[in-house]
């Protein structure tokens, strides 16, 4: 994947995951650390199970729909505390607000450049 192909997936996930209204989001740089499992992590919650649902549906659909892309991996929708789409260099994680407090995933990697980004009204 070239790197103007992965801004223009990345950028595909942030704005789905606005469109659905997704909490917390941020984004993990991991480009700069040695042996990083991919580029970046992409978290943010939902309100409910049918909201984690909701985001994580649209993220497939609108991506596959913007970039020709579809994940590599996907997993979590059996109970969407925790949904992980796998974009090989991108990997998205939604969660529910309570799941997310619980793991604090953003935590696990002080050395990442993290970007949040401003929920709407």
């Amino acid at each position: 994947m070239t790197k103007a192909e992965a801004t223009t997936l990345l950028n595909a996930i942030i704005k789905s995951i606005e469109e659905k209204k997704g909490k917390g989001l941020i984004s993990l740089d991991f480009k700069n650390i040695e042996n990083a499992v991919c580029e970046y992590f992409i978290i943010c919650s939902g309100t409910s199970k049918v909201h984690v649902e909701a985001i994580a549906d649209f993220i497939i659909e609108n991506v596959k729909k913007k970039t020709k892309t579809a994940p590599w991996h996907k997993e979590g929708f059996e109970n969407a505390e925790w949904i992980l789409i796998d974009y090989a260099n991108i990997i998205v994680h939604v969660f529910q607000e309570e799941t997310r407090k619980f793991y604090k995933l953003e935590n696990l990697w002080a050395d990442a450049d993290i970007k949040h980004y401003k929920e709407e009204e």
